[in-house]
């Protein structure tokens, strides 16, 4: 099969535009898949890899925004292109504040459409060429396996992880130096709106310490930053 110029959901639940817009992308050498409301679409994002979403801001189930905010919180870098029959400059702000990465007001031009596309997906492979986190992963004298879900500790001892401590490890390490918020990860680790306790994260950080740390009350690795969230940094 030929290869296609890239991937796009397109999330639009008016019929007869989807399928215009379906059929031209697909014209231009796009692989495109179909969404019709907001919560398929996010069903979608979480099951598949796109280089692009086109997304219509008035969706049923959950509009728009609500869906480009899960995805950023979900730390999804996968650019958005938020179409709207709404002209207020507070639709185009909010969508943008939310996480959009361009904005087209109904009805547009179809070719300045395929070119804003064109423009995301060469933003969408940039993004994917940057360095992203291999299966294992070392820091002083620790080593994570993410696959087999296992960690050789700085002790020498090897321990077994669980699912969520994988995933927040992961997500602390991709974001090496920075504070990952309390509701991001609440969000990537623990699920669409699943709030445990502030404290249930403290303990997952409180574990790490005492897996990767020689001096847990003196962290190298793991912070708590109050009232914000948590880092990891390697000095």
């Amino acid at each position: 099969m030929p290869t296609t110029k890239g991937s796009i959901l397109l999330v639009e639940d008016e019929e007869n535009l989807h399928e215009t817009l379906k059929l031209n992308l697909e014209m231009e050498g796009y692989e495109v898949t179909s969404a019709f409301d907001g919560a398929v679409a996010l069903k979608k994002i979480s099951n598949e890899f796109f280089h692009l979403i086109i997304m219509d801001i008035m969706l049923p189930e959950l509009d728009g925004i609500a869906v480009t905010e899960a995805v950023r919180v979900a730390n999804n870098e996968v650019p958005i292109l938020m179409l709207s029959a709404k002209n207020a400059s507070t639709d185009r702000v909010m969508g943008l504040k939310k996480g959009a990465d361009d904005y087209l007001t109904k009805p547009f031009n179809l070719e300045e459409l395929l070119l804003r596309v064109e423009k995301l997906i060469d933003k969408s492979k940039r993004i994917q060429d940057k360095n992203t986190i291999a299966d294992t992963y070392s820091f002083g004298n620790n080593t994570i396996d993410f696959k087999a879900q296992t960690a050789v500790c700085y002790s020498g001892d090897n321990v077994e992880l669980s699912k969520k401590e994988v995933m927040l490890l992961k997500l602390l390490i991709e974001n090496k130096g920075e504070v990952v918020t309390r509701e991001k990860i609440l969000q990537v680790v623990w699920g669409y709106q699943v709030y445990p306790t502030t404290r249930t994260i403290d303990n997952f950080i409180l574990s790490f310490r005492k897996y990767f740390e020689a001096d847990s009350r003196h962290p190298q690795y793991f912070h708590s930053v109050r009232g914000v969230g948590y880092k990891y940094t390697e000095i």
